[in-house]
């Protein structure tokens, strides 16, 4: 308690100084008031019995200094009193200051915001319970590529629940969508969803904030249909009605009971899944057993104490068992890969998220550096001052931290600034970045604070500590002796700055080089061709779902009626169906063989992706036919669909040698002998993903009618004029066909390729905009740095002007003098990219990291931003008046 009352009085001496201080000396002045008082009595005169009284005192300043220590906190009072001094230094000096702040602010507000992304995203624990535990488990197709990873079948999962011994718990589920139909206030819905094994929600530690979870009985086949939803389901659809719990809705025309809401932060797999069903429920019984269509996603809870790695190798026996057993008879994955279940949910944002980290973080080391160099620059405009202080008295770390204090004020006004700027950059990331995993839970905290707290005093520091060392060194007396032109600088500040300058600019090469990088994968990436028409087509889906449609007859009937009335729609050149247009996602595979063609070798498949398609799909969205034919409107119904129609890469890999056309295909659907096929036509290659290689492709007639390959459907439309114009008849058409039938995705194939193109839009024009700061920053410290050194060199330029020496002379003198720490720092920046840009090697598309062309652009931008940063100062000493500069002397 004597410590603590101890420091509070401190305190107080400390806030109350000023009274203090002035009782204090009322009292001493009192005290030799009365020792002058004795010394006369006994005979001294006025002004020996005060020398005796100050004598005896010790003197009376020296009192009060002694006071004061004793009194207070001495290391606050100094720090307070570099606070109020720097200050005032920085009040008379606002645009010094300003500039700095401004870019110190921008620096911690970028790295403040993708920190609070990175740690939500990436680094904060899933919300279920004991997350470390959960793992996501893929098929592996190639054993020696850990990347070559598979959906898993059902077949499997069901042997892996059943025989593993390292999980305490495991479930399944995969992706779906249900037509939710309207009622007197509400229209028709198409509501992404997700058949889950009936633990999905055990397995993840997850209870139903309204009802129950799904239980054994409600994931069976026959079993009554069961749903639960999500809470934005919940609240939008249903206003948040707790009653809606055992009442029933109706989806694809059927009535499924609700037992369940789920909490309001449950967005596993994507917040897009707006309600769940049991997995066998829905699960055609050929699927459920089947070990070739791998359809679903796994999951799973370690036991205690069991590690990622035995759990592998426990379920890879286990699948290898599998694959001997059944691989001749299908496509049958040889192993198992295991991760953990946030690293699945977060894969594709990881890389991206971390380089734009990166990028951020040189920012603000550029931006530190240029700070640095300003100060430099103020320390040496006050090198007399700084000496005549250290004649005086002044210890160094008097002075030292009297400029730390200038730069932390900088840096903690730009700091503050920044934080308040990441709040808002925070939430304009996530609301940019299309579909981002988890931003629903990015949001700055004092975790986040803290970190701008941190990195604001390292900043600070960091930019501050050099120039004061410099500042302070042992040649600081000299500073008495120069002459009024040397005042403000020396040779070895000179060097310091083009030190800091060179760093400055060779951080500046890399951004610009891996800027460059991801700008030119992202042109490459917009610009490549999907291999059919993407201007003025326009694309809407919808889902013909049983039991309404669950005859061929009636899924060609809404078909051919609808195309009939799009038909004739005013303005419409073409339209046509399929199951997805190009760009628009892989959506399945199947194996295949080939009749005409020896048997393939036991264990080896080969496989195509599969599409459906009409007569004009083709021609609405500008697929060359290479040869053959496309299928007809009179080829209609079941018995005719036995045609398919292969793409080039097709031929290329199977037909090489060979003409198609009459070869057939057999499509090994569910079933070891699967269904043969005829090969009518081939056309031109189109991508099912902008970033992906084209993949061997057929399609099969959508007209046929067969509910399996006609349940997805996209119609396309292709028009002269504005496309978007269409979208609301062909709705209202659709709707007089079916009123419980809704429309989905309605996009143009424009808008398809820029949600393609948008993640990487966006993170090429962040880092490109970091990179172009960071140029204008290098280049105002360049002009700063070469504006120094000609003014230093003023009575050298003007002895040169008298002896003769030109213009272009003096210019070349400057330049050079210029240009030689941004020839040092392109070639340091370099070299360092090569290292750098194997780190984003990952997320370019068709651009190799050692791109020449890269290189030398942004060789070529450096050095003439270089160039025109150096033009003024070399101009300004082509203008020096030799005689002037020499009367300074």
């Amino acid at each position: 308690m004597r410590k603590l009352r101890a420091l509070w009085l401190r305190l107080r001496g400390v806030f109350g100084s000023e009274r203090a201080n002035r009782d204090f000396g009322a009292e001493l002045e009192s005290h030799v008031a009365m020792d002058i008082e004795d010394g006369m009595r006994a005979g001294l005169s006025r002004e020996e019995a005060r020398r005796r009284a100050l004598i005896k005192l010790g003197g009376l300043e020296q009192a009060k200094i002694v006071h004061r220590e004793r009194r207070g906190l001495p290391v606050l009072e100094a720090v307070g009193r570099d606070v109020a001094y720097g200050a005032r230094v920085l009040r008379k000096n606002p645009g010094f200051a300003i500039v700095p702040i401004l870019i110190i602010a921008i620096g911690i507000g970028a790295n403040a915001a993708l920190f609070t992304v990175v740690r939500s995203v990436l680094l904060r624990p899933l919300p279920f319970a004991d997350p470390d535990r959960l793992v996501a488990l893929y098929g592996q197709d190639d054993l020696k590529d850990p990347n070559s990873t598979n959906v898993v079948a059902a077949g499997d999962f069901y042997e892996w629940q059943k025989a593993s011994q390292g999980f305490e718990h495991m479930a399944m589920w995969r992706w779906s969508g249900y037509n939710l139909s309207g009622d007197k206030d509400d229209l028709p819905e198409f509501l992404s969803a997700a058949y889950g094994s009936w633990n999905i929600f055990s397995t993840l530690g997850v209870q139903p904030a309204l009802g129950r979870s799904f239980t054994a009985e409600d994931d069976r086949a026959g079993a009554n249909r069961t749903v639960m939803l999500s809470w934005s389901l919940f609240r939008r659809r249903f206003n948040g009605d707790p009653s809606i719990v055992g009442k029933t809705i109706r989806l694809n025309s059927q009535l499924y009971t609700v037992i369940g809401v789920l909490p309001r932060w449950f967005t596993y797999p994507h917040r897009v899944v707006q309600l769940w069903v049991p997995y066998r429920l829905e699960e055609s019984t050929q699927n459920v057993d089947s070990h070739f269509n791998h359809l679903g996603h796994v999951i799973a809870r370690l036991k205690p104490g069991v590690s990622i790695e035995q759990a592998t190798q426990q379920v890879n026996g286990i699948q290898h068992t599998l694959f001997l057993r059944y691989n001749n008879s299908g496509p049958v994955v040889p192993g198992v890969a295991l991760q953990p279940l946030v690293n699945d949910v977060v894969h594709d944002v990881k890389t991206p998220l971390y380089v734009l980290m990166a990028a951020v973080g040189c920012l603000l080391l550029i931006a530190c550096l240029n700070l640095s160099n300003l100060l430099v620059a103020r320390a040496a405009a006050r090198r007399k001052e700084i000496a005549i202080r250290t004649a005086l008295g002044s210890s160094r770390m008097r002075l030292c931290r009297e400029q730390l204090t200038e730069s932390l004020l900088i840096c903690i006004t730009g700091g503050a600034l920044g934080l308040l700027l990441a709040m808002w950059a925070t939430r304009w990331l996530t609301t940019r970045w299309v579909n981002m995993p988890r931003a629903d839970t990015v949001h700055p905290d004092g975790v986040v604070v803290g970190f701008a707290i941190s990195i604001t005093f390292l900043t600070g520091i960091l930019s501050g500590l050099l120039p004061a060392m410099s500042a302070t060194g042992r040649g600081v007396l000299s500073a008495l002796q120069d002459a009024s032109r040397t005042i403000g600088g020396s040779a070895s500040r000179a060097s310091l700055r083009k030190t800091l300058l060179t760093a400055e600019i060779a951080l500046t090469v890399i951004l610009l080089v891996c800027a460059g990088l991801l700008f030119k994968s992202f042109l490459r990436l917009r610009s490549a061709d999907l291999g059919c028409r993407t201007d003025n087509v326009l694309t809407m889906k919808y889902f013909l779902r049983r039991p309404k449609y669950e005859k061929p007859e009636q899924i060609v009937a809404f078909y051919a009626g609808l195309l009939e009335k799009v038909r004739a729609l005013p303005g419409v050149e073409a339209a046509g169906l399929t199951n997805v247009v190009p760009g628009d996602g892989q959506y399945g595979d199947t194996g295949i063989s080939f009749p005409e063609h020896p048997p393939l070798a036991p264990g080896v498949h080969k496989f195509a992706l599969f599409r459906t398609a009409d007569p004009g799909y083709f021609a609405a969205m500008g697929i060359a036919l290479i040869r053959g034919r496309v299928f007809t409107e009179d080829e209609r119904g079941m018995t005719n669909d036995k045609y398919i129609v292969i793409n080039q890469q097709f031929v290329r890999e199977y037909f090489s040698n060979e003409d198609p056309i009459g070869m057939h295909v057999t499509a090994h659907w569910d079933s070891v002998e699967g269904d043969r096929y005829e090969v009518i036509g081939v056309v031109g290659d189109t991508l099912y993903a902008l970033d992906r290689p084209v993949k061997s492709t057929m399609w099969f007639p959508i007209l046929s009618g067969n509910p399996v390959q006609a349940v997805d459907t996209a119609l396309v439309v292709h028009s002269r004029n504005d496309v978007t114009a269409l979208a609301i008849p062909i709705q209202k058409l659709i709707a007089q066909m079916d009123p419980d039938l809704p429309v989905s995705r309605i996009l143009t194939m424009d808008q398809i390729v820029g949600e393609s193109t948008a993640n990487s839009s966006f993170s090429a024009t962040l880092v490109l905009a970091f990179a172009g700061l960071s140029l204008l920053l290098a280049a105002v410290g360049l002009y700063g740095v070469l504006s120094y050194l000609v003014t230093q060199r003023t009575t050298e330029i003007g002895i040169r002007i008298a002896l003769g020496s030109g213009r272009s002379q003096l210019v070349r003198l400057v330049m050079l003098d210029g240009l030689r720490p941004a020839f040092v720092g392109l070639v340091m920046g370099i070299a360092g990219s090569i290292g750098a840009t194997q780190l984003i090697r990952s997320v370019l598309y068709a651009t190799r990291p050692l791109d020449a062309v890269v290189y030398v652009s942004v060789t070529v931008t450096l050095l003439l931003a270089a160039a025109a940063a150096c033009l003024v100062p070399a101009w300004r000493a082509t203008r020096v008046d030799p005689i002037q500069a020499l009367r300074a002397e």
